[in-house]
């Protein structure tokens, strides 16, 4: 627990509008690509396809639009964005290696890529000066 105030702490002292608005889009980013699966589950059923002999495969179907969902909603507002982040790194750790695994496409490997180094930092960073967490704890 220690660890976590040192953590918020130093995230308020040295929050900045743009790590917001970095925030926001990652949320904006991860909410869209939860409803494009949610519009389209052929897209998922085929990106899962190279580990389709692995168990649960189904499981993952169902888990990942509503992680990427919720999550994104949550990330947006800066409530529970260690938690948000968290939940998202097996999926995007998933996303980079299902391009190794199967068709490499490099535009999906970057975002991958891209949004992996963003869950990392915000799960490290927290949502900062300007989220709702910081509302409610100020409001204590």
């Amino acid at each position: 627990m220690g660890i976590i105030k040192k953590l918020n702490k130093w995230a308020n002292r040295h929050t900045y509008y743009p790590l917001d608005l970095l925030r926001i889009a990652f949320g904006v980013f991860l909410l869209f690509k939860g409803f494009s699966f949610m519009g389209n589950t052929k897209i998922l059923i085929d990106l899962i396809k190279p580990l389709q002999n692995i168990a649960g495969s189904m499981l993952a179907i169902h888990y990942v639009t509503p992680a990427h969902v919720i999550g994104g909603l949550l990330i947006i507002f800066g409530l529970l964005t260690r938690w948000a982040t968290l939940a998202q790194l097996p999926l995007i750790i998933g996303a980079v290696i299902i391009n190794f695994a199967g068709e490499m496409n490099t535009t999906d490997l970057i975002l991958s890529l891209v949004a992996l180094v963003l869950c990392i930092f915000f799960t490290v960073y927290g949502s900062g000066k300007h989220s709702v967490d910081y509302y409610l704890k100020m409001q204590q």
